[in-house]
């Protein structure tokens, strides 16, 4: 495999499982040194740090919570100076939650903390890195297919923090174009991790609503955001790509 990311230093947000993991991974393997957060698997991390590290990087996790600003930019500052800079971040971590807007039994505070990682926390990392992040730097955000469409009812908070995110990229990319700076977003389809199993409860609603009939895998995504970090991906930013298995066709 060609190192194209060989001498940048990345952060991945939410890197110690799931699609997150994925993509630190994949970063690593092409040659990306990565910091990477967790919030409560410490285990979790280190595994994923050592898998990094056979790759013959440089890796670190990094604990903060997501949902208190001054913390994601504090873990920001740390990744840059641990590894001397910083090139790309991506946005990975992320919460759901879900509650109809006529129940009663909500937990709001539960939505709330949920807005304040999926959208609070990443509009922190982006503002913490942005100073820090020179020509040819890369923001990548994992959104999801619930910020364009909300099929199924009870998801409206979630999915408000998803399109929020996609708002903001593309805001972002003409604040920081002129700096050089991409900054675009993903948006999943139903991907098998630990939060949306292939076998669990609505999984064969959610593949009925794919054009290929499956759910997608997390190294599917990795490989859509490793495109958007390298080279190869200069000239696009402001976008929205849609990594779904066709479920918006």
């Amino acid at each position: 495999m060609a190192k194209t990311l060989k001498g940048k230093v990345a952060l991945v947000t939410g890197g110690s499982r799931g699609i997150g993991a994925a993509i630190a991974k994949q970063l690593a393997a092409e040659g990306a040194d990565v910091g990477i957060s967790y919030v409560a698997s410490a285990d979790k991390a280190q595994e994923v740090v050592r898998a990094l590290e056979a790759n013959g990087v440089r890796a670190a996790a990094f604990r903060a919570d997501h949902a208190d600003a001054a913390q994601v930019a504090s873990l920001v500052r740390d990744v840059a100076k641990t590894f001397g800079r910083l090139d790309i971040l991506v946005n990975s971590a992320g919460v759901y939650a879900g509650g109809a807007a006529d129940d009663p039994a909500v937990d709001v505070a539960t939505l709330e903390r949920q807005f304040a990682i999926n959208v609070g926390g990443v509009a922190a990392a982006v503002r913490a890195a942005a100073p820090l992040l020179g020509q040819g730097g890369r923001i990548i955000t994992i959104g999801s297919i619930l910020g364009s469409s909300t099929p199924f009812p009870g998801i409206a908070d979630y999915s408000a923090t998803k399109a929020a995110v996609a708002g903001y990229t593309r805001g972002w990319a003409r604040d920081l174009g002129p700096k050089g700076i991409t900054v675009n977003v993903v948006q999943p389809g139903p991907i098998d991790t630990d939060m949306n199993p292939a076998d669990g409860d609505g999984a064969e609603v959610q593949k009925s609503r794919t054009a290929l009939g499956r759910y997608g895998r997390p190294e599917e995504i990795a490989n859509t955001v490793a495109f958007l970090a390298g080279p190869g991906a200069s000239y696009i930013t402001g976008a929205t790509i849609d990594v779904d298995g066709g479920s918006n066709a």
